[in-house]
């Protein structure tokens, strides 16, 4: 018996953590997602039929895209344990087939980039939602704070931001506890209102909720704007796959999740049928008014830890956007010395934390912010099972037929949520597309960028086999140390190097020719981080390989260079980097705003030195222009 009680310890341990970290915006969904049904200009008035039918809509909802879309199919295809869009991206559409030429390769990538850039959308509107949802709460209890809700908003989003280069490492043991409250707090709460009318129960009948969009029309089409909140939040299931792994999250969301959001919507339901004037705001007139300050309190800490969520997300994703050469380097800061994956990156934080303070100023109420959410979601989701399935047919060879059916089936109820969201546009979705638009112009401008930069250099290259041959026929001067020389060309002479020869008319004893690789793996085993050739005359190629989660570490890659065979002295080594400035001109591949927006990027990345973790008293940079 005590051999098996750690494993269970562990197990529960990591539903604990998944309640706090994955379904922190899913959970906190039944603050504004209910009563956003009934709200003018576009909701329903709230009559027993269409209490009843939304309510049917809603529980379909949680079943077809979180149950069975995520949890079922889309979690099965992993990316050595990881998730999110550009793993999933990368296991559908592997960078090695890119030479393949396609049309239907470059608009998917195309279609996995865009998916990606409008999560950032959705990494700014949800903390200004959810934290404004909790905080109206106050309205409940009394009409004195009814001016104060927004700079009380806006304090706590500044702080959110503002704790963020701590890292969450110390508070994330309070993450689960809390949201298991949390969870049993709403479940508790919809179940004293569903014992006082158990006719909500009919609900669970599908039918109910196709009579609803029957009877209603093309009003109730546009409802489904509305009803596609309670699933918004059901991609960080997958995203956050490799912080917990799939058996953890699914048993969060069957045992406590679910129900508990089941129970509270019910329990909405309930109270609106009861009294039709609480569809103003159902969640906190369940409650009796005795306990609304600690519910506003509970439900603030709610929003914050589901903000924390996406906000860490976003950092994820900018990482993985580095590695990938969809991103320019930025700083990037660990917060904890055990757990690789906390990471702190202060442009995108600021950036975030003015974004959401602008649509809380903007916007002053959850329902009118509420127009601008939903929109990038559901694009991100059907992107999301158009990748699906290439990948099931990549990955496990399913029948085309079946998996066809399956996708299908799942992206007519996508398509139809995002038709409904459409309608939003104009009352504020514009600013998620935007975001997603602008995200994705940056991404693909840096990378189209780094692709003809790239072309550009190789055509100057030198093959270091003629280096090699120069060098042998006209020694120059050896010094003693040892060089390092980082080049993104495994086959030709680094052009500091060449730099540093003309110049300087040396060469180190020993010289070191390094190239990193990023593979379409989240991580690589240690076991193959590093490949190392023994040439002549003291040169010395080695290749360093890591996973588009992973940041490159320069010193500690070549201290494991000894045991295959080349022994390196970190004390007597210098790094030697090429430096290029961009200079834009018309012959470019690219539109010249897009090369002004390139070098603009270029001369604002994070310095290499900085990137590799070079010791910076060893490192000699060699500047040159490049014309584009």
């Amino acid at each position: 018996m005590s051999g098996k009680q750690p494993g269970r310890g562990y197990h529960f341990g990591l539903v604990l953590s998944a309640l706090g970290v994955v379904y922190g915006d899913i959970g906190t969904s039944p603050l504004y997602a209910f009563k956003e049904c009934f709200l003018k200009p576009h909701g329903v008035d709230p009559t027993r039929a269409n209490v009843l039918g939304l309510l049917s809509l809603i529980t379909w909802s949680l079943f077809i895209i979180v149950s069975i879309k995520y949890l079922l199919f889309v979690m099965r295809a992993n990316n050595r344990g990881e998730g999110g869009i550009l793993a999933l991206l990368s296991l559908a559409f592997p960078e090695r087939e890119k030479h393949a030429g396609k049309l239907s390769w470059k608009i998917m990538i195309s279609m996995g980039i865009f998916g990606a850039a409008l999560l950032y959308g959705d990494g700014i509107i949800t903390p200004a939602i959810s934290v404004l949802s909790a905080v109206e709460g106050l309205n409940v209890a009394t009409d004195r704070f009814v001016h104060y809700v927004v700079p009380i908003t806006i304090v706590i989003l500044i702080g959110l931001f503002s704790f963020q280069s701590i890292g969450t490492g110390r508070v994330g043991r309070i993450f689960g506890p809390v949201m298991l409250l949390w969870f049993a707090t709403i479940a508790v709460l919809g179940l004293s209102e569903i014992v006082k009318n158990g006719d909500v129960i009919r609900s669970i009948n599908p039918w109910l909720g196709i009579q609803f969009l029957i009877v209603n029309g093309k009003i109730g089409f546009i409802v489904l704007g509305a009803v596609f909140l309670v699933v918004t939040g059901g991609e960080a299931l997958y995203a956050d796959m490799g912080h917990f792994g799939v058996k953890p999250i699914r048993a969060a969301w069957f045992s406590m999740v679910l129900p508990a959001l089941l129970l509270n919507y019910y329990g909405q339901a309930a109270l609106v049928l009861r009294d039709p004037a609480a569809i103003e705001n159902p969640f906190y007139l369940m409650a009796p008014s005795i306990i609304i300050y600690p519910l506003v309190a509970l439900a603030t800490l709610a929003t914050v830890i589901a903000s924390q969520a996406l906000i860490s997300g976003a950092f994820s994703l900018t990482m993985q956007a580095i590695q990938m050469g969809y991103a320019p380097r930025l700083k990037i800061e660990h917060t904890s010395s055990d757990e690789r994956g906390q990471i702190y990156i202060p442009q995108v934080n600021w950036f975030l934390m003015i974004a959401c303070i602008g649509l809380v100023l903007g916007f002053r109420s959850a329902s009118a912010l509420a127009a601008a959410y939903g929109i990038a979601v559901t694009l991100t989701m059907m992107i999301t099972t158009v990748l699906f399935y290439f990948a099931a047919r990549k990955l496990w060879r399913w029948p085309r037929g079946a998996t066809l059916a399956i996708c299908c089936s799942i992206a007519i109820l996508e398509l139809a949520f995002f038709a409904a969201n459409c309608v939003k546009i104009a009352n504020g979705g514009w600013f998620p597309l935007l975001v997603g638009a602008l995200i994705f112009t940056l991404m693909t401008t840096w990378k189209t960028g780094r692709q003809l930069l790239g072309e550009k250099l190789r055509t100057s290259v030198l093959p270091f086999s003629l280096f090699l041959e120069d060098v042998q026929q006209n020694p120059p001067t050896r010094v003693h140390g040892t060089a390092v020389f980082l080049s993104g060309n495994a086959d030709g002479t680094p052009l500091a190097l060449l730099h540093n020869l003309k110049h300087n008319k040396v060469i180190h004893e020993k010289v070191v020719l390094l190239t990193i690789f990023t593979l379409d793996v989240p991580h690589v085993p240690a076991s193959e981080r590093v490949k190392v050739e023994l040439l002549t005359d003291g040169f010395n190629r080695v290749s360093g390989y890591y996973g588009f989660m992973e940041e490159p570490n320069v010193p500690e890659l070549l201290g494991q260079c000894e045991v295959l065979g080349l022994k390196l002295n970190p004390h007597t080594m210098t790094y030697f980097l090429s430096r290029e400035t961009i200079i834009p001109t018309k012959e470019c591949g690219m539109a010249m705003w897009r090369e002004q927006l390139f070098a603009f990027m270029a001369g604002n990345a994070q310095r290499a030195t900085a990137f590799f973790r070079l010791p910076a008293n060893r490192v000699v940079e060699l500047g040159m222009q490049v014309e584009m």
